[in-house]
C-alpha cells in the first residue's frame, strides 16, 4: 500500500475527488493510515464508494458541503461538519483557504500518446484544488476513460501517484415507476427547442432525458450529467463531473462533444446570464406553499446539500426563454417547510409533479397555493 506519510503531514487539509471520480485506493490508504496523520481534515463531496465510515472520525475531521449518497451516514451519525453554501462558492473558499487545502487526492484517467492525463470523471472544485494545494496525489486507474476538459495534467504535476486498475464508484440509473415517468412527462413538457439543459443529481432530473428526444438544438451545461444524456443526442455537454455507470463513462471517453469543466465555469454567474432558453431541472426534499424550496434536510436529518441550486435556479429565471423546474412527489409540498430554504420564493419557476405542473411565476402568493393545492397529495 501507498505511504502517505511521506507526503501528507498530520493536521494538513486534504481535498478528495468525488462521487464517481472517488479515488478509492488512496481513500482506503488514508483511513489505514489515519492514525500517523491525526488533525488531518478531509473535505469530502458526494460518496458513492462509502470507504469512509464514522469510525474514521477518530483522526480525521470529517467535512462535506452536503450529504449525499454514502456522506448520509456521516451526518447522521454526528461525525460531519456541514458547510451550507452554493456550489459557486466553493473554488472560491479553496482558493482563499476558508477551506483548506494542503493535499488534494485526484483519481485520473491513464496518459494518452502525449503523456497527458486527463480528469476522467470530475473538474468540478478540483481543478482550484490542484491549483492550492501542496501535494497533488493522483490514482491513475485504467477503468477511467480519457476525457476532454480544459485541463490536462503530465506526471510532473504529481507529487505522489499510484496505479490502480478498478471500477470506478457508480450510480447506475434506476428503474423508473409510474409517478417518475409522469414527474418526468410533465416536467419536458416545459422545456422549450433548442434549450440549453441543467440537471441536478438524482433520478428525477435524470429521468427528464427520457421525454426530450422529440426536442431540438439541446446542448448541456450543468455541474452533473448522468446515463440519461447517452441518447439523448446533445452537440455539446459541458459539465464538472459525471455520475452514472459504465455507460455513461464509455459515452464519455474521448467524445470531443463532452468537456469537464470547473465548478467556477459551470456554476459562475457572469457565464450563467449568457445562456439563453437555459432550462434548470432539479428535484428537491420538500416546496411549500409560497414556493419556497428545501433541498437539504428531511425529518431533522441532513440528506442533500444547498448544492447548484439556487445558482441555477436564479440563472434560469432570468435567462430569455429560460425556465427552472422543480420535480417532486405531490406528497412533498407542504404547508410549511420542515428543513431550510435552498432556493427562495423569489426564484420560484414551474413545480412539478406526478399530478401535473404548477407556473408560479409572476404569481401572487394566494394564486401560488391555489396552483400548488391544485398538484398536491
Amino acid at each position: 500500500m501507498v505511504d502517505l506519510a511521506s507526503v501528507v503531514r498530520p493536521g494538513d487539509g486534504i481535498i478528495c475527488g468525488q462521487a464517481c471520480a472517488e479515488p478509492q485506493t488512496l481513500l482506503e490508504a488514508l483511513v489505514a493510515q489515519r492514525a500517523r496523520l491525526a488533525g488531518a481534515r478531509l473535505f469530502l463531496g458526494a460518496s458513492y464508494s462509502g470507504i469512509i465510515k464514522p469510525e474514521h472520525a477518530d483522526h480525521l475531521r470529517l467535512c462535506s458541503y452536503g450529504a449525499i449518497g454514502q456522506v448520509r451516514v456521516l451526518a447522521q451519525a454526528g461525525v460531519l461538519e456541514i458547510l451550507p453554501v452554493p456550489y459557486s462558492q466553493l473554488g472560491g473558499l479553496i482558493r482563499s483557504g476558508k477551506i483548506g487545502c494542503d493535499v488534494v487526492m485526484l483519481q485520473v484517467s491513464p496518459p494518452n500518446s502525449r503523456g497527458e492525463y486527463s480528469m476522467g470523471l470530475a473538474a468540478d472544485y478540483l481543478l482550484p484544488a490542484i491549483d492550492t494545494a501542496r501535494v497533488v496525489a493522483a490514482e491513475v486507474n485504467d477503468q477511467v476513460p480519457w476525457t476532454h476538459g480544459e485541463r490536462v495534467l503530465r506526471k510532473e504535476d504529481f507529487s505522489l501517484m499510484v496505479q490502480s486498475s478498478r471500477p470506478p464508484a457508480t450510480l447506475p440509473a434506476p428503474k423508473r415507476t409510474g409517478r417518475e415517468e409522469a414527474i418526468g412527462t410533465h416536467a419536458a413538457a416545459w422545456v422549450p427547442e433548442g434549450a440549453t439543459l441543467e440537471f441536478g443529481i438524482g433520478a428525477l432530473p435524470d429521468a427528464v432525458c427520457a421525454f426530450l428526444k422529440d426536442h431540438r438544438r439541446l446542448a448541456v451545461h450543468s455541474g452533473t450529467v448522468g446515463d440519461g444524456v447517452v441518447n439523448l443526442g446533445v452537440e455539446r455537454i459541458e459539465c464538472a463531473m459525471l455520475i452514472g455507470s459504465r455507460r455513461l463513462f464509455d459515452f464519455a471517453r474521448e467524445n470531443a462533444a463532452l468537456r469537464l469543466r470547473s465548478s467556477e465555469y459551470t456554476h459562475n454567474a457572469k457565464v450563467l446570464s449568457g445562456i439563453e432558453r437555459f432550462a434548470a431541472i432539479n428535484s428537491a426534499v420538500e416546496v411549500d406553499l409560497g414556493g419556497q424550496v428545501n433541498s437539504e434536510v428531511a425529518h431533522g436529518n441532513y440528506v442533500g446539500a444547498v448544492g447548484g441550486a439556487p445558482d441555477f435556479a436564479r440563472a434560469a429565471s432570468q435567462s430569455p426563454g429560460g425556465v427552472s423546474i422543480i420535480m417532486i412527489p405531490s406528497s412533498r409540498i407542504v404547508e410549511r417547510l420542515s428543513g431550510p430554504v435552498t432556493v427562495g420564493r423569489s426564484d420560484a419557476g414551474i413545480i412539478v409533479t406526478e399530478k401535473g405542473a404548477a407556473d408560479l411565476r409572476g404569481c401572487s402568493l394566494r394564486e401560488r397555493q391555489i396552483r400548488l393545492q391544485k398538484i398536491a397529495t
